[in-house]
């Protein structure tokens, strides 16, 4: 990469081009008159007394490069240290202004200029060396801005210098040249990138690759590098949760399958993680295959969402993997029938079992037809849960029950039956 000097050692480089280009074509001898090249501000170039005609090279604009401007990030890890020193990317936008004091002189000293830099739209390594360290000169004699640009390390940088014409409007060019307080002359735009300027400060490199792969249990070889033409990855994944009966939820007690590709191992276990209780359990898998595993829901996890996924271990490595996670929705039961109910004059009060057992915090209700009746306060954990019904219907009036915990509803109707019908779920009103 280049460093900081670099921005200077490309002018450098184009004014050499330019320079031994006009030789080359023998423009002195076209025009009668010696031909200097400058890089100055269009400002300070004299016009009093011009003599000779003159080429100059004005760098007015600098622009990150937008294909580099992202490269090597992020510079440094989340303790702060420094893992990567990312290039400074730059074009840069130059103008060619041509100066004559005959007629049609600055119009053959464009022309010649605007050639060579078409003939050169890439600069190659050597003569970006030979401009900036040349072999015929005596280092010793070149302006002192000039020997530093032997160390810019431009023709080092992994980017060769391109160099493409740039259009610029009448307007713009009337502001640029009016922001530069000088007298206009004819002048060509045109575009350098990209220079990479890189800082030499200290990184922490990242470690060696020791293992290709994870190692092998009690063995010093590693796992190497293993291809799955597929596009299936070859680790275990879920790609759905089933409760039991075609159900939306899963109940207590009740069967649930996860389906899938590569499970197949050893000592397979589902983790189920309650998304805002601090409960957790692993359970074991009662029955499975490698698409498939099957598990029962232990009958005291409180309900709620869970987040499930399958470890299992891999017989051929007995190295453990983790799945991904779905979700799980565990939902409440009520032991129907039988239920207690009781009429004090209009007010019915219900009392119910309900599995699994409510925790400290979680809201109940009883819905009823299209009345929602909220649970009496409990003592956690509680399988017993009271209703009270004010201004009830008259006595014999049935209704199908639903118990709904935490905003999940346990399930009304058998999914499995031809027709679908309603599960035993009523209650009839003394």
């Amino acid at each position: 990469m280049s460093n900081a000097l670099a921005i200077a050692a490309v002018t450098a480089v184009l004014k050499d081009l330019l320079d031994s280009g006009l030789i080359d074509h023998a423009v002195t001898d076209t025009l009668g008159a010696g031909v200097k090249v400058s890089a100055l501000a269009p400002d300070a170039v004299s016009l009093d007394n011009q003599e000779d005609p003159q080429l100059n090279l004005f760098l007015h604009q600098v622009s990150p490069n937008a294909a580099w401007r992202n490269a090597a990030l992020p510079s440094r890890d989340p303790a702060g240290e420094r893992i990567a020193n990312p290039p400074l990317a730059l074009d840069l936008h130059y103008l060619l202004t041509a100066y004559g004091r005959a007629e049609l002189q600055a119009e053959v000293l464009l022309g010649y200029a605007l050639q060579l830099l078409h003939e050169s739209p890439v600069l190659p390594r050597e003569a970006v060396r030979r401009a900036l360290d040349p072999d015929v000169v005596d280092g010793a004699i070149l302006p002192t801005v000039y020997q530093s640009l032997r160390g810019a390390d431009l023709a080092s940088q992994v980017e060769l210098l391109k160099i493409t014409p740039s259009a610029l409007g009448a307007e713009e060019m009337s502001r640029l040249w009016s922001a530069l307080h000088a007298h206009y002359r004819p002048t060509a735009a045109f575009q350098v990138s990209v220079v990479l300027i890189e800082s030499r400060r200290p990184a922490r490199g990242a470690l060696p690759v020791l293992t290709r792969g994870e190692r092998l249990p009690g063995s010093p070889r590693d796992r190497g590098v293993q291809v799955f033409p597929s596009l299936t990855p070859p680790l275990p994944t879920l790609l759905s949760v089933q409760p039991a009966g075609r159900q939306p939820v899963a109940v207590a007690g009740g069967t649930v399958t996860l389906l899938g590709h590569h499970l197949d191992g050893l000592a397979r276990l589902v983790l189920l993680r309650h998304s805002t209780l601090q409960t957790e359990r692993l359970v074991p898998v009662d029955a499975g295959t490698d698409t498939w595993l099957r598990l029962t829901m232990p009958a005291d996890l409180p309900v709620g969402v869970y987040r499930i996924h399958a470890t299992v271990q891999a017989a051929d490595t007995g190295l453990r993997r983790d799945s991904n996670q779905l979700a799980l929705v565990l939902a409440p039961e009520p032991v129907l029938p039988p239920a207690s109910a009781t009429r004090n004059g209009s007010a019915v009060r219900i009392e119910l079992a309900v599995a699994p057992p409510l925790q400290a915090g979680q809201s109940a209700s009883l819905l009823l037809g299209d009345h929602d009746l909220p649970a009496e306060p409990y003592t956690a954990p509680a399988s017993q849960l009271a209703f009270v019904w004010r201004d009830a219907p008259p006595a014999g009036t049935q209704f199908l029950a639903r118990l709904r915990v935490e905003g999940i509803d346990s399930p009304l109707v058998d999914r499995e039956a031809v027709p679908v019908r309603y599960l035993n779920r009523q209650i009839e009103l003394p």
